[in-house]
């Protein structure tokens, strides 16, 4: 197994870019870019938008050809001065680039590269190569510059604050705020490295070259979340991973909000989310914690992939055990700074 490999912590001051990972960016969300770049810069960072970045521009349902966001993606990765990179939006486009990566200039200098739904590929796939930890966690659209907003002052505070520590601090982020929408759906304690993502995209992952090895779900605590299909189109993905043998190495499940979901939309209908998992899940003896703020129904809590976590479903409390960061001048990998 490769070892985790940890990005430099980031310092006041450093350059974040906010780049144009898969889908276009419509006109009517330019206001999502620019309230993002008022988050980051109180954040005490720079901020620079990719030249893909631009309102309007398309190709098919991308921002550009996979090939010219793989080349400006991989300009980031080797640019010294460029310390994390923030996906604009999700889309359906990392699969035509999963290949055209520069590994090696990840593993010379990780960075942070944060981003949910379509960007889960990105996490997945680097960390089954490198090892490196992924951020399954807001991005501009509509994350920083749209949820964000619609939050509350005091959750908008909690989530700036988490976020800065999240790529700043060295010290493990420990144990995540938790909402009242948090649901135990079956009991008991799990402890391992977080590995997931948007449900699809952790399915689509496994069937390329680039898949996670199986023992990297070896005592995993298995997160996802999903938006748009249907209820039977969950209970099709957690069956493949049953297929695959996921669960039944996992330790642990948290599964986000959904979103969009046909038969799961009415509050009354049958089955809902919770049946649909325990039913995959079986007699598995693993804990699963529900409804839990991740993925595309509103601001997201940052879910490391590769980072030890402890969930107790019971108690509906989610830790993060370990920094996702490391000291500058310190070691990538397993070895904390």
């Amino acid at each position: 197994m490769l070892p985790t490999l940890r990005p430099r912590a980031l310092k006041p001051g450093d350059l974040i870019v906010i780049a144009a990972l898969s889908g276009p960016l419509p006109d009517i969300y330019e206001p999502h870019v620019e309230q993002t770049i008022i988050v980051l810069e109180r954040m005490g960072f720079r901020v620079r938008r990719a030249p893909l970045l631009e309102a309007g521009r398309r190709h098919w349902w991308s921002a550009a050809t996979p090939a010219e966001i793989a080349a400006e993606l991989n300009g980031f990765l080797r640019d010294p001065e460029v310390r994390a990179i923030v996906a604009n939006d999700g889309g359906q486009t990392v699969l035509g680039y999963l290949d055209l990566i520069d590994v090696e200039a990840i593993e010379a200098d990780p960075k942070p590269i944060l981003g949910y739904s379509d960007i889960s590929l990105l996490h997945l796939v680097l960390h089954a190569r490198t090892g490196l930890i992924g951020f399954h966690a807001d991005m501009a659209t509509p994350g920083f510059g749209g949820h964000w907003q619609t939050a509350s002052p005091s959750r908008r505070a909690e989530l700036e604050d988490l976020y800065s520590r999240l790529l700043t601090s060295t010290d493990p982020l420990g144990p995540l705020p938790t909402r009242p929408s948090w649901e135990c759906w079956r009991p008991g304690r799990a402890e391992g490295p977080l590995i997931g993502g948007v449900i699809n995209r952790v399915v689509l992952a496994q069937a390329t070259r680039f898949a996670l090895p199986p023992d990297r779900y070896e005592g995993a605590v298995l997160f996802w979340e999903e938006i748009g299909g249907a209820a039977a189109h969950v209970w099709s993905y957690l069956q493949v991973m049953r297929h695959a043998g996921i669960l039944d190495r996992i330790s642990g499940m948290v599964v986000g909000t959904p979103r969009d979901i046909h038969g799961l939309e009415d509050p009354d209908a049958s089955p809902t989310l919770a049946e649909i998992v325990l039913d995959v899940l079986g007699d598995r003896d693993i804990p699963v914690l529900g409804n839990v703020d991740i993925g595309h129904a509103g601001p997201n809590l940052p879910m490391p992939v590769g980072i030890r976590a402890a969930l107790d479903a019971t108690q509906r409390t989610l830790s993060l055990l370990e920094p996702a960061v490391r000291q500058a001048g310190g070691v990538g990998d397993d070895q904390l700074s």
